[in-house]
Order: C-alpha cells, then structure tokens, then sequence
C-alpha cells in the first residue's frame, strides 16, 4: 500500500477504550500511511445525549487542533512511540458507542483506537454519533511502505516552511496596502480596523478549506505540502503581534474603547471566517464527491499520478523549492540593499522575506508542546501551549522593538525594525492557527474552554505590551 510521504509502518487495528470503542464507518484509500490525514479529527457538540471518550483525550485533540510542530513527521513517531500510529484517510463518520465495564478490548497506545488520535493537526475535527451498535474488527492490518531518511525528511520540511511562509509574508503586505489607507482605505492605524485585519480575516477562512476540509485530499499529494500550507503559508499570513501591537497603539493614544472594539472585532470576524471557510468547503466537497461518485476509480488513479510517494519525485520537488527560495532571498536582498540606501519604505518588506523564515521554524518547533500539557502528569492538556507561547513570545518582542523604534526615531531605524516585525514577528506569531484552536474548542463538550483559552492568550500580551511600550512611551513622553 502506497503513501502520500514515503513512509512506513505497522498499525493495529485491535484498539479500544475501556468504556467507549469507535464503530469504523471510514472509508479507507490508498494512501493510508499518511501522518497527516490521520489527524482529521473534530468535534461538534451536539448535546448531553452525545457519548464522547474520556475527557484527557478530548483535551489532547482540541489541544492538537491547530499544529503539533515536528511530531506530525514520522521522525517523532518513529522514537515515541515506534511506528504504532494509524493510517485512515477521513475521520468525518466516526461514531463512539458505549461498552460494558467488563470489556477486556485493550489498546497499546492510547484509551481510543489508533485511528480517532493518531498525532496530526491542523483541522481537528471528530464528529462523534451515537448510532450502528456493534463492537469493532479486532482483526490486525499492516501496511508497510518506505521511509524517507530522517534528516531528509526534516531538512525538507523546514524547505517547505521556509518558502511558503516568505509566501504567507508577501501576501499579507499586499493586504496591508490593498486595504490600508494608500488604496482602499478600508484599514488603518488609528480604526478597530487595524491594518492586518484583512490578512487574519483570509487565512483564517481559508484554514477552514486547506486545514479541515481539503486537507486529506492534499495529503494525498504529499504531507508536507500539507505542512506548508497551514504552518507555513497561512500561519504566517496572519499575525497575533501585529493585531496586538495596533491596539496598543490605539492605547497608548488613549482611544481605549476603540482598542476594545478593536480586539473584539478582531476575534469575531477570525472566528466568523473559519466557520464560513469549513461550511463552504464541506458544501463544495460534497458536490463534487456526488459528481465523482460514479467515478471513484479514475479519481484515486489521478491523485496516486501526482503523490509525492518516491525519493525521486521528493528529491524534484526539493531542488524546486531550494530554487525558489535562493530567488526569494537573492532578490529580496538585492531589494533591499537599493531600497534601503534610499530610506524606501518598500525596503521593509524585502527584510521581512529574508528575515520570516526562522519565525516560521520557531513557531512550528514549539507547537510540538500542543496536547503535552504540564508536568509528568500531562495537567491541562486542552491548552495549545506551543501556540500560546508564540503568540504571547512574540507579542511582548513586538512591543519591545516598537519602544526602540520610537526611541531612536529615524527613518533607516524604522524601516529596519518594521522588516523585523513584519518578518521574523509576523511569522512567529498567528491567528490561523489560534482561531482553529478557539474553534476546536467552541465545538467540544467544553465550549467555555474557548473563552478562556483565548483570554489567557489576549490579555497577557496586552499586558506585557503595556508594561513593555506603552509605560515607557508615557513616562518619556516619545
């Protein structure tokens, strides 16, 4: 059996939970070792009458919902927990049913069947029924395949990341300008409409479609494709630093309520957009599956003509994309170089592009504490840690360049500090992935988890802004 990444390993299927065991009404393809197909979990709280597992698992989904950093490659797997991780496509149709407590079903790695918590991310949706009583297959299946070399397999992620986040950079200045006050004057610096409201606004509809929805379907690709999209491309498209940093601000110039509004509207509308993107792209998706219906085999043999499933088709796609970020760098330095002599604003943005990528690799390295929780014990497994440290780590770094920039005060200053925020900061940060998060969570038995996660992320950035930029600007009247 092929994969979309090529790598191997050896699943079982006999896995159950004490109380609550998964009736496998999922359609399996092709490509069933893809890492990160195996993560399409959600869950939609549909009322007391719902079962649902056990309430750490719960947590960890939720907690995993929007990126678990460099465990979704099988680096990870492989030395956690030697190669027993599932191998499904879609877990759209799971159903949880209960079970006598003298069941003796026993599962190797985790209270659930490998298939439902298997370590991926981004889209996290499980929608959980109480339907079709029956007890599950506890026949075994393997399926083996090859692996890429380790080192390979990372080095060519962090490519990935690195290219599409310089992408998710340019895109989201384009935003700035098209909607800021040079052309629509849509957004600005002094509104609740602040200047990257538009950028959070499309990546977060579109990590409805690329995260959730159509996220199996590029796994069938290729994995990493996957991995550049949502942590590299729309993870650095949208930014919790500069949404924070417009607040303060608006703060520090005394329209409180203003930044209120402005906050507010910042987490509705991202909300709102991931909602909309999940609708429309089930709706799409559902159309053309009943159009292809009749054809399901000439399908699977056009997404199996373009996987990514050999050394040589990955080793093709990496000299691409080497190829493209030395362009990427080499003009963007060349720009810069021009641009900054002549103190262009526009020189920004060319910093930002060579500056981006290690935001882009830190925030994916950290995300890989999303669904540990704290301590041995694993406490709070529900809170994306990796996510919250990023977006609080880069907000407070935010705040502290902005207190140089208005304490040096000149233009070459300025231009530099702002390709750093842009950059580095930017793609640190995210509001993609945050929102997913906030989303998973509004949907699961615990939708007031939600509220506080999103607290616990808005109002220590804040604060720490304060102390760090606003205090100062006070105190030395900048």
């Amino acid at each position: 059996m092929e994969s979309s990444n090529t790598y191997e390993s050896t699943e079982t299927a006999n896995l159950d939970a004490p109380r609550f065991i998964a009736s496998r009404s999922i359609r399996r393809t092709s490509s069933a070792g893809s890492s990160w197909r195996r993560h399409s979990l959600s869950f939609r709280h549909q009322g007391s009458s719902e079962f649902y597992a056990d309430d750490d698992t719960e947590d960890e989904v939720v907690s995993q919902a929007g990126d678990i950093g460099d465990r979704e490659l099988n680096i990870y797997k492989r030395s956690e927990s030697g190669g027993l991780r599932s191998s499904i496509d879609s877990l759209r149709s799971i159903e949880i049913l209960p079970v006598p407590e003298e069941s003796q079903w026993q599962s190797p790695v985790s209270p659930l069947p490998a298939e439902t918590i298997s370590p991926l991310s981004t889209d996290a949706i499980l929608n959980l029924k109480n339907e079709n009583p029956g007890p599950p297959s506890t026949q075994p299946y393997k399926d083996t395949v090859k692996r890429l070399p380790m080192s390979f397999e990372y080095l060519s992620c962090l490519i990935h990341l690195a290219v599409f986040g310089i992408l998710g950079v340019i895109t989201r200045y384009l935003l700035q300008k098209l909607f800021g006050p040079s052309v629509s004057h849509v957004t600005s610096d002094h509104s609740a409409l602040y200047l990257d409201l538009p950028s959070n606004v499309v990546g977060s509809f579109l990590m409805g479609w690329l995260g959730v929805v159509f996220k199996g379907d590029i796994c069938s690709v290729s994995d990493l494709l996957a991995i550049a999209l949502t942590t590299g491309y729309l993870g650095s498209l949208t930014t919790f630093s500069g949404w924070n940093q417009k607040m303060l601000d608006l703060s520090v110039e005394g329209q409180w309520v203003t930044a209120a509004v402005g906050i507010f509207l910042g987490m509705a509308i991202a909300h709102w957009s991931i909602w909309l993107g999940v609708e429309t792209a089930e709706g799409l998706k559902w159309y053309l599956e009943r159009r292809s219906s009749g054809s399901e085999s000439g399908s699977s043999t056009s997404k199996k003509k373009f996987r990514v499933d050999s050394m040589k088709r990955h080793l093709a796609v990496i000299i691409v994309l080497v190829l493209m970020l030395v362009l990427l760098w080499g003009f963007s330095g060349a720009l810069l170089k021009y641009r900054l002599d002549d103190e262009d604003t526009s020189a920004s943005l060319w910093l930002a592009c060579i500056v981006g990528p290690p935001g882009v690799w830190v925030r994916w390295f950290l995300a890989r504490l999303n669904g540990k929780g704290l301590g041995k014990k694993g406490s709070f497994k529900w809170i994306p840690f990796g996510t919250l440290a990023a977006n609080v780590l880069a907000a407070a770094l935010m705040a502290a360049l902005s207190t140089v920039k208005k304490a040096v005060d000149t233009k070459k200053c300025d231009i530099i500090i702002t390709g750093i925020q842009l950059g580095t900061l930017g793609c640190l940060s995210t509001v993609s992935t945050f929102i997913a998060e906030f989303h998973a969570m509004c949907s699961s038995k615990h939708p007031l988890r939600a509220f506080t996660y999103a607290a616990i992320t808005i109002i220590p950035s804040f604060i720490l802004g304060t102390l760090i930029y606003s205090v100062p600007v006070w105190v030395k009247g900048y």
